[in-house]
């Protein structure tokens, strides 16, 4: 519904109309000033702030035009009752609004124009397009951007010099604010029109489709990874753009859906967006030998009816849900899972995935989660506590937060011998349910409180040189990195961005590497027992695994990820299905530590932390990593690009086949033809042949 500020704007801005014909009907200049200057400003505010609220409005019929309309006409009715009907200012105001309102149809038309003329039939990035076709600049986002908000307020100078006339009883103000208003109007509409003619319109839809296919047939793409989807999915790519860039053969990402391009992550690996289907089935992709598929979606079809190329599901995790075995895997000419558990998963699900189509390729992406050599020498455990948020029902299974939460953190931070606790709650937590939210703050409001209590403990003492001087790099690293991510690269539009979309690979690296020294420095920058919370995007949680010797969390893709780490976990039975059924429901906690909701199995995962080589679990974890991830040896990157090049052998393959079949059944073709050409001529010459015996 918005902030209390934008429904107090709203129930402003809505009361004014009434307060605007009252003020009109009485009439009464100041009151009418008051109300429309009331609405001028909620209007606006609602608007800047993109309010839910003020979109809503135009559902009802009172969407922008409309509201402006009002207030003029009742501008008008106003001069009425003031008498002014045989005035020149009032036949001037009434000439000015609809001459206005003349002006709103090619200002429209202009606006509409550029951005369709502008919105090209694909987007890039990382292809070279500005070599190949001319891409002017876009127009000022001035312009263009809330272009009929901006058009309708040049009607202030009008109302504001008609309101003036009115209560000085003199024409002229008037007439000074009508010229201003439609000055300016007229001239908005001029500004437009040079970007609608000339060298400031973009190429026709076939010169930039053309320019594609001709930088296709230059790179030519071997391994494309394919994705379609909603704005809230983009972090489904985004998890596989680090493995596209690894990568033994071409890399190419095709999207589906603008605003997945929007909210794609910087990559290194030429990325196209076409929308439109027809667009994606003419484009030149005879070079691609693999097709990724990261979501079960319909779009995929337009890719899915090429047989030029072989089609592989990688999906966006390995987890027990039912997405994990869609039927609709079966139009796949492989299913690649992390491990054995997601064959298994198939076999049990049987929905007609055969097991030999298949295979174990491991999680590139966990990559970055380093195995557990033991507690280093001269530092405090870490126990990190990374719950998952409420989800979408009140279901007592989707967190720990809100009924073993406050009893985890308390064991912890009263652990004897101690530990660090670092909780790192999900980024939804508390937006759904207020009893999550306020469970959230206590907890919050916990480990601030041991951390505080621990600073003043004389027990624990700290190295602030080395602090200090961890600070001032972590100063300087941000100062780089916000160097480095502005200087101008946010694009006027979406074809600006496709001409100039072409990746700084070293200042990408350099990033990456800044992010790296970033993360060193921000664990060195604070005591190694300090109790902290770890909120928003930095530190990540694969940072948090990294600097952690154990973790308690809920059943979430967490947990699945930490296993890689080999590190020990525990698991909260928040629902008390009991450990037995719990196990089985869940692959990912059949070698955890499984905790009730008063947490007081917490002592076994501390006693594993301390003393691993006790640890009853360590087998189990081990055995279970290898079934849900793969091996170790070969890396999964390495079994990744395996799997890549040989599924690519088997598509050349079935091609050269097509191939040699297609030559063999032409050359057996015109076989035929030569014969049945050369049949009736060896027939002519035999009768001549005979008619000349005869006549001899």
């Amino acid at each position: 519904m918005g902030s209390a500020a934008e429904l107090a704007a709203a129930a402003l801005m809505m009361l004014g109309y009434p307060a605007l014909m009252l003020a009109a009907l009485v009439p009464s200049v100041p009151a009418f000033a008051t109300a429309a200057a009331v609405t001028y400003l909620a209007d606006h505010y609602l608007h800047r702030k993109g309010s839910y609220l003020i979109n809503r409005l135009s559902k009802v019929r009172a969407g922008l035009s409309i509201r402006f309309l009002i207030r003029q006409l009742l501008l008008i009715l106003l001069l009425a009752r003031l008498s002014l009907a045989d005035n020149l200012i009032y036949y001037g105001a009434i000439a000015c609004f609809i001459a206005f309102y003349g002006l709103q149809a090619p200002h429209g038309a202009l606006v509409t124009l550029i951005r369709n003329r502008r919105r090209m039939p694909v987007a890039t990035r990382n292809i070279d397009l500005a070599s190949r076709i001319r891409i002017p600049d876009a127009p000022p986002k001035g312009l263009l951007n809330r272009s009929a908000e901006k058009m309708l307020h040049l009607d202030l100078a009008a109302v504001a010099g008609i309101l003036v006339s009115a209560a000085v009883e003199s024409a002229a103000f008037g007439f000074y604010g009508i010229g201003i208003t439609l000055g300016l109007g007229t001239g908005y509409v001029l500004k437009l029109m040079p970007y609608v003619r000339g060298r400031k319109t973009p190429p026709n839809p076939q010169k930039v489709l053309d320019a594609v296919d001709e930088w296709l047939r230059e790179y030519k793409p071997e391994t494309v990874l394919y994705f379609s989807g909603s704005k809230d999915s983009a972090y489904q790519v985004n998890m596989w753009l680090e493995t596209m860039e690894q990568l033994d053969s071409r890399p190419l990402i095709i999207l589906r859906e603008r605003v997945i391009l929007a909210n794609l992550a910087p990559t290194t690996v030429p990325v196209v967006c076409v929308p439109g289907g027809v667009h994606l089935m003419n484009m030149d992709l005879s070079t691609v030998r693999v097709t990724l598929y990261a979501a079960n979606v319909g779009k995929n079809i337009h890719m899915l009816r090429v047989p030029t190329m072989k089609h592989v599901f990688i999906g966006h995790g390995d987890s027990d849900k039912l997405a994990s075995v869609n039927p609709f895997s079966k139009v796949y000419d492989e299913v690649w899972t992390a491990g054995r558990a997601g064959r298994d998963r198939y076999a049990i699900a049987d929905v007609g995935v055969r097991d030999e189509d298949i295979v174990e390729v491991g999680r590139p992406q966990l990559a970055p989660i380093q195995t557990w050599q033991g507690v280093p020498d001269g530092r405090m455990p870490t126990v990190l506590y990374a719950p998952t948020w409420e989800g979408w029902d009140d279901n007592p299974g989707n967190t720990s937060i809100l009924l073993a939460g406050e009893n985890i953190v308390k064991k912890l931070v009263k652990a004897d011998p101690p530990v660090r606790v670092l909780y790192k709650p999900h980024p939804f937590t508390g937006t759904r349910s207020p009893q999550a939210k306020a469970a959230h703050q206590r907890i919050t409001a916990l480990v601030q409180k041991a951390a505080a209590e621990r600073a003043a403990d004389s027990r624990f003492t700290a190295d602030t040189a080395a602090q200090d001087r961890a600070k001032a790099e972590l100063a300087g690293i941000e100062a780089r990195l916000a160097e480095l991510s502005g200087g101008g690269t946010e694009k006027g539009d979406e074809a600006e961005a496709t001409r100039d979309g072409l990746v700084d690979v070293k200042k990408h690296e350099e990033i990456a590497r800044l992010r790296a020294e970033w993360n060193d420095a921000y664990w060195r920058s604070f005591p190694s027992y300090e109790h902290r919370v770890i909120t928003g995007a930095e530190p990540r949680l694969y940072d948090c695994f990294n600097v952690s010797d154990a973790m308690v969390s809920d059943i979430s893709s967490v947990v699945s990820d930490f296993i890689a780490s080999g590190k020990p976990y525990a698991v909260t039975d928040s629902a008390e299905l009991g450990v037995e059924e719990f196990k089985r429901q869940n692959t990912a906690v059949r070698a955890a530590v499984i905790l009730s909701n008063s947490a007081g199995e917490l002592g076994g995962l501390l006693d594993a932390v301390r003393d691993p080589a006790a640890d009853p679990l360590a087998e189990d974890r081990g055995e279970l990593k290898r079934y849900l991830l793969g091996p170790d040896e070969p890396t999964s990157i390495d079994q990744f690009n395996t799997a890549v090049a040989n599924l690519a052998i088997k598509a050349e393959t079935r091609n050269v086949g097509q191939e040699s079949r297609a030559a063999a059944e032409t050359a057996e073709a015109e076989a035929e033809a030569e014969m049945a050409n050369a049949v009736p001529g060896q027939r002519a010459s035999a009768d001549g042949e005979a008619d000349g015996v005869s006549a001899g």
